[in-house]
């Protein structure tokens, strides 16, 4: 017989087999992600065990979304890499205090439950989580019918990771003279889209003229390039501190430089960028372009080809560098630390 009950539901416009369906896809994406310690239970609830090699064990936790950079997903139909930025914005944060990620958690809201769609986004995610060594030991997706467009959803997410007591980084090692190291980025990453959006137009823009090669970036298109995934940066970043103290690690996303890097400096002083220095990426130029924006507002919304920024002492600038490298990671000194009693950021 029947369940009424769920069928008065389906008739709100919830289609709860899809949502059975969509669970069954998304198991081998989620299972390839459970390392050690990580076990779901029977009800979908997320377990994790400590890890037993730490002496004073302190958590670290991290929330954050994809933001506008859906919309482009969305006009694209590409659902595969958006996962991978909804896990980056958030280890990368918790990354920042030299935690190590051990747990994932999404949310994935949508008009209607497409279980495809959904096990893809869900693949996006398990391929960010093992990047970043994290388990993703739950999610909750949300069929919400005439709140979201059929076609549209919004996906979030959560992680936890692990550092021990003496070995967190909050700045206070900090000095004069300390050497920023900028770890490139892959692209825009997911900070900045409201405005690249605006720029481009892209709300009104269809999908072939998205996918047109564009010659200011290469020959490539600019829904290819703005598409490109978050880069995620635990595993390098986390090979280097067994070898170098690092002083601060600052997140360069929404804010940008003035905003993000100021974070990470104590009183005192100061970051100074030298934004010759900087490896501009092709896309940023052409968002300079096209929007007519100045240095100083691309500075403090984009993160114009730098991810991420270290400081370490300068006698361990090399051996920083050459660590990143042996680790698939691109870095290169991009300015440093200086006394200052007023603006904690300056790019010059």
């Amino acid at each position: 017989m029947e369940n009424s009950s769920s069928k008065a539901y389906e008739q709100s416009g919830v289609d709860i087999t899809s949502g059975y369906k969509a669970v069954e896809l998304m198991q081998k994406y989620v299972q390839a992600t459970l390392l050690d310690g990580a076990k779901i239970d029977k009800g979908g609830y997320g377990l994790f065990e400590l890890p037993s090699n730490y002496t004073h064990p302190v958590l670290v936790s991290g929330t954050d979304g994809v933001g506008t950079k859906l919309k482009l997903a969305f006009i694209l139909e590409k659902y595969d890499t958006v996962g991978i930025d909804c896990v980056a914005m958030c280890v990368n944060d918790i990354l920042r205090l030299g935690a190590r990620p051990i747990i994932f958690l999404d949310y994935i809201a949508c008009g209607k439950n497409q279980p495809e769609v959904v096990a893809n986004l869900v693949k996006g995610v398990s391929k960010g989580c093992i990047d970043s060594y994290a388990s993703l030991v739950g999610g909750e997706t949300a069929e919400m019918p005439g709140f979201y467009k059929e076609g549209e959803y919004d996906l979030a997410g959560f992680s936890v990771g692990i550092v021990e007591k003496d070995k967190i980084i909050d700045g206070s090692k900090l000095k004069e003279g300390d050497v920023l190291i900028g770890l490139a980025s892959s692209g825009v990453h997911s900070n900045g889209f409201s405005l690249v959006r605006k720029v481009f137009d892209i709300d009104n823009k269809s999908k072939d003229e998205l996918l047109k090669p564009v010659a200011e970036l290469g020959g490539k298109s600019l829904g290819e390039v703005l598409l490109e995934p978050t880069k995620i940066y635990v595993k390098p970043v986390l090979e280097l501190l067994k070898e170098v103290e690092v002083h601060t690690i600052s997140h360069i996303t929404g804010g940008g430089y003035y905003e993000k890097l100021a974070r990470s400096i104590p009183k005192g002083l100061k970051g100074v960028i030298y934004k010759d220095e900087i490896e501009v990426l092709d896309i940023f130029k052409y968002i300079q372009k096209v929007g007519n924006i100045s240095i100083h507002d691309m500075f403090n919304t984009f993160n114009m080809g730098v991810g991420m920024v270290l400081a370490v002492d300068k006698k361990d600038v090399e051996k920083t560098i050459e660590i990143l490298k042996n680790n698939n990671q691109k870095a290169y000194c991009i300015g440093q630390i200086e006394k200052s009693d007023k603006e904690k950021v300056e790019v010059r």
